[in-house]
C-alpha cells in the first residue's frame, strides 16, 4: 500500500546524492583470465551480502581420484583475485548453495553426501554441520521461499524414483516434509530434470515434464499448473523429462524456461514462456543454439544472458553432439527474441554464472567437450561479462546520508523514524526508500529484519522521486530488541548496504 511521505524534505536530500544507473560499453567479455585456486565443475558460486562469492566444493573431471572436493574459495571483486577458505564438513558435488536472509549460506547434498547439510558462516569463515535431509537424493533444486524456509524439490532418490519434496526451517535447522506432490510423476534417466522459480505472489513453479505444478508455502501443497510446450526441429513433442533447463523469472513476473536434452531426442534450442496469471506455457522463440546445463542470468535491465551448456550440430533431422559451447546470447523480454552476445574465452558446461554487485556476471570453472570422447577436463579458469548497461546495486539510505548506521525508515502510519527514541515493534508497518529497483517491475524485494525476511506490502515508485522507489514492509515476528538492528533488502539476488533500525 501507498502512505504519505512525511520525511520529504530529509530525504530530498538523500536521494539527491544517490548514483544512477550508467551506461556502459557493449556487452562483452572482459579481457584476462583469473584462475580459481582449483579447477571445478558442478560446483557452486553464492553472491555473499558484501559482494564477493563463495565457490564451494564442484569435482575435477575426470578423475578417478577426486570424485568430489570439499574445499572452497572466494572471489573478491575489488581485487579480481581468488583466496582459499575452510573445507566443508563433506565433500560436494551437484549440490545447491542457497543464501539465507541472515548472510549464511545453506549447503545440501551433492553426489555421495548420503542427505547432509551444513552451513557457511561469512562472519566466522566457518562451515558446520546441520540437519539432514529426510530422504537422501540428488540433482533437487532449492528455493528460498518468502517466509525464509528453503523448498528443495525435484530429487530423485537412489533408485532413479522422484523423492519427496521438503523445507529446510533456519530457525529449527531441521528439514521437514513439503507436502505430496500431484500424482503422475516419473523417474528421470538423470537427477536434473526439473527447475523451481520463485514466483511473485511468493508461490513457486516446480516445472518438470509433461505438466508444471506450484507449491504453496501457505498451505503446504502442490496443485496441477499447465501443461509444457516443447518443440523439437519445429515439430511439438511430449518427452517423459527434459534435462539440463534453465528456468528465469523475468522482471514481468513471467518465467523463461529454455533449453534442455532428451536421451532420446537430443537437445533442445526451444524455449517456452509461462504466464502465472493463466497457468498456461506458450511456445516462445528458439535460441540461436540448443542448449543443455547451461546457465542463465537475469540482467538488471531485464534481458538474459544465455551462456555455455552442451549442444549439437543437426542437418535435416539428423543431430550429431558438438561439444561444449563458448558462445553468449541474450533474450530481450521486449521483442521476444535472442542475438548474439560474442564468445566466452573457452567452451563451458556445469559452469556458475554469478551477477555481482559490480554489474559485471563472474563466470567460473565447468567442463570443457570437443565432442565424442573429447573431454578436455575441468576448468579452473574465470571470465566477467560486461553488460551493454551497468546497473548498481540496490541501496538503502541513512539518516546521515553515509547508507550506514540509523535508516531512514519510518512508520507508515506516524511517520516517526525507526529509532531509538521511537522503536519499532512487530507487526508494524514501515516505509523506506531504496534506489537500484527496475521501473514498473513485478518481481518485489526482499527485506530482511534481523536476519529475518518480512512480508512485502508495497514496492513501487516513491511519489514525487523520479528513479526511485518505496518499499512498505512488515516488522517480522521474533526479531531481537536492540537499538541497532541491521536492515538489507535484495533485488535480483544482489543485496544492499546494510543500514539499522531501533526494535522492541
Amino acid at each position: 500500500m501507498k502512505v504519505k511521505l512525511v520525511l520529504s524534505f530529509l530525504l530530498s536530500f538523500l536521494l539527491c546524492s544517490a548514483s544512477m544507473a550508467q551506461s556502459g560499453l557493449v556487452g562483452v567479455i572482459v579481457n584476462g583470465i583469473t584462475f580459481m585456486q582449483s579447477p571445478r565443475a558442478r560446483h557452486t558460486a553464492t553472491l555473499l551480502q558484501d559482494g564477493r562469492v563463495l565457490i564451494a566444493g564442484g569435482e575435477i573431471c575426470c578423475s578417478s581420484t577426486v570424485p568430489a572436493l570439499a574445499t572452497t574459495e572466494i572471489y573478491d571483486p575489488a581485487t579480481k583475485g581468488f583466496t582459499s577458505a575452510a573445507n566443508m564438513t563433506t565433500a560436494r558435488s551437484g549440490h545447491t548453495a542457497t543464501l539465507l536472509p541472515d548472510g549464511r549460506v545453506l549447503i545440501v547434498g551433492g553426489d555421495s553426501s548420503n542427505g547432509t547439510a551444513e552451513l557457511y558462516d561469512p562472519s566466522t569463515g566457518k562451515f558446520t554441520a546441520t540437519g539432514s535431509l529426510l530422504m537422501s537424493q540428488t540433482g533437487f533444486n532449492a528455493t528460498l521461499l518468502a517466509n525464509g524456509k528453503v523448498l528443495i524439490a525435484g530429487g530423485v532418490n537412489s533408485a532413479y524414483a522422484v523423492a519427496d519434496a521438503e523445507v529446510f526451517d533456519p530457525a529449527t535447522g531441521q528439514f521437514t516434509t513439503a507436502g505430496p506432490y500431484v500424482a503422475g510423476l516419473t523417474g528421470a534417466f538423470t537427477g536434473n530434470a526439473s527447475t523451481s522459480t520463485l514466483l511473485p505472489d511468493g508461490t513457486v513453479l516446480f516445472e518438470r515434464e509433461p505438466a508444471a505444478q506450484i507449491y504453496n508455502p501457505a498451505t503446504a501443497t502442490f496443485n496441477l499448473s499447465g501443461s509444457m510446450s516443447i518443440t523439437f526441429l519445429g515439430n511439438p513433442v511430449a518427452p517423459d523429462y527434459v534435462d539440463g533447463q534453465t528456468a528465469t523469472l523475468l522482471l514481468n513476473g513471467t518465467v523463461l524456461v529454455a533449453g534442455g536434452a532428451n536421451e532420446d531426442l537430443g537437445r533442445f534450442n526451444s524455449t517456452e514462456l509461462y504466464n502465472p496469471a493463466s497457468g498456461v506455457f506458450a511456445t516462445g522463440t528458439s535460441m540461436l543454439r540448443p542448449r543443455e546445463d547451461h546457465t542463465a542470468t537475469l540482467l538488471p535491465d531485464g534481458t538474459i544472458l544465455m551462456a555455455g551448456g552442451e549442444s549439437q550440430n543437426c542437418n535435416g533431422n539428423s543431430c550429431s553432439f558438438s561439444g561444449s559451447e563458448s558462445t553468449l546470447e541474450l533474450y530481450d523480454p521486449a521483442k521476444g527474441t535472442f542475438a548474439a552476445a560474442g564468445n566466452m574465452l573457452y567452451p563451458r558446461v556445469f559452469h556458475t554464472a554469478t551477477l555481482l554487485n559490480t554489474g559485471d556476471v563472474l563466470i567460473t570453472g565447468g567442463e570443457a567437450w570437443g565432442g565424442f570422447d573429447l573431454d578436455y577436463g575441468s576448468l579452473a579458469a574465470t571470465e566477467l561479462y560486461h553488460p551493454a548497461v551497468v546497473s548498481p546495486p540496490p541501496a538503502l539510505f541513512s539518516l546521515d546520508g553515509s547508507g550506514q548506521g540509523q535508516g531512514a525508515i519510518w512508520n507508515a502510519t506516524t511517520g516517526q523514524v525507526a529509532s531509538s527514541q521511537t522503536p519499532s515493534v512487530a507487526g508494524q508497518i514501515l516505509s523506506m526508500y531504496a534506489s537500484g529497483l527496475a521501473e514498473g517491475g513485478a518481481i518485489p524485494p526482499q527485506v530482511a529484519v534481523g536476519g529475518q525476511l518480512a512480508e512485502i506490502l508495497y514496492s513501487g515508485d516513491a511519489p514525487g522521486y523520479p528513479g526511485y522507489f518505496q518499499v512498505n514492509f512488515r516488522v517480522p515476528d521474533g526479531v531481537s530488541p536492540g537499538a541497532a538492528v541491521p536492515v538489507r533488502l535484495s533485488y535480483l539476488g544482489r543485496p544492499s548496504n546494510a543500514v539499522t533500525i531501533a526494535t522492541q
